[in-house]
This record gives C-alpha cells, sequence and structure tokens, in this order.
C-alpha cells in the first residue's frame, strides 16, 4: 500500500511571498553592480540584470554570475598585485 506524503511544493513560506511580496536578502556580491539575492522566507534567489532590475536567478544566469565573478576576482587580484606602492607625501 502506497503512503501519501504530502506536496512538498506546499509552503506557508510561499503562500505570505505570494500575498505580500519576497523579502530579498543579499547573498552574494558578484561584481561592484551585478549582486545576488535571496528572500527570507521561501528561498527564491534573483539577481540583477543590465538594467540592474532584480531577475528571477535561472541556471544560465547562476553560470554567468558564476564566471563573472571568476573574472572579476582575476581583476582585482591583478590590480593590487600591479599597483605601485606610493608614499605619502
Amino acid at each position: 500500500m502506497k503512503k501519501h506524503t504530502p506536496n512538498s511544493a506546499f509552503s506557508f513560506s510561499k503562500i505570505y511571498c505570494s500575498l505580500f511580496g519576497h523579502d530579498y536578502v543579499l547573498s552574494k556580491n558578484v561584481t561592484h553592480h551585478i549582486k545576488e539575492y535571496s528572500c527570507s522566507h521561501c528561498g527564491e534567489q534573483a539577481t540583477t540584470n543590465s538594467r540592474g532590475r532584480l531577475e528571477v536567478m535561472t541556471p544560465k544566469l547562476k553560470e554567468i554570475n558564476d564566471a563573472l565573478a571568476s573574472v572579476h576576482a582575476k581583476k582585482l587580484a591583478k590590480i593590487k598585485v600591479d599597483a605601485p606602492f606610493q608614499a605619502a607625501s
């Protein structure tokens, strides 16, 4: 006999977010102008698009953000190494 398990898609936090909207909290700085956010209630993820608006996170956007983060980190590391020391006058 099969046991009936409740649907995992039902959640009070999802109902709360559908009624009152998501409460996004910064979860990761990808670059200075691209950030990833996560809803504190239901866990939905979002990122900023090219116009600075929030967009629901997809696997493709996640992959793009990971690539951007690695390129940005390498750029910052190179700038930090190449920067000459300037003494205060």
